[in-house]
């Protein structure tokens, strides 16, 4: 099982109608496209959570992971067609990450040790920007190529959090 991130940066979901495709197939030309943004250090990963509780039926996802963020992908048949949601996370690992996760006491390092400054929330918008663009650019070939209607300039983009409210 994957690490959940400590906060989330943005978040976007598309149901298609009428598009029927594989999860996996999705996920591999996500990974093609996000390759050809030419980014250091990102490093793909699958995994499964579950839908709910213990005992509740699992999805598959795509973790694009750079430095302290990562990309959480879900690609999935959904009634009459395919569902896709994305989370931008941001994450500390380690020890650090887990001194921060200690309420009041995590707030207190964080503010001390790794202030959210302009150059992170760039770096993290830069992220974002070219990593959603890979997963449009899948999503737009895959519509096309079922003859659906395109999404409109208001489905394109994500929901994003205030990034200084602390």
């Amino acid at each position: 099982m994957s690490k959940k991130p400590n906060a989330i940066i943005s978040h976007w979901s598309m149901m298609i109608e009428n598009l029927v495709a594989s999860p996996q197939e999705f996920f591999k030309a996500v990974e093609e496209a996000v390759t050809r943004k030419e980014m250091e250090k990102v490093k793909f990963s699958r995994f499964t959570w579950s839908e709910g509780g213990i005992l509740s039926a699992k999805r598959d996802y795509l973790r694009i992971k750079r430095k302290d963020h990562a990309y959480d992908i879900c690609g999935a048949p959904f009634g009459n067609g395919f569902f896709v949601s994305t989370w931008l996370g941001d994450f500390e690992s380690g020890l650090l990450g887990r001194l921060f996760s200690i309420p009041i006491i995590g707030s207190i390092l964080e503010r001390m040790f790794k202030p959210q400054t302009y150059f992170k929330t760039d770096t993290a918008l830069m992220f974002q920007s070219l990593v959603h663009a890979a997963v449009l650019e899948v999503v737009d070939t895959m519509i096309k190529g079922k003859g659906l209607r395109a999404l409109s300039e208001s489905e394109r983009k994500p929901e994003m959090r205030n990034f200084f409210d602390q």
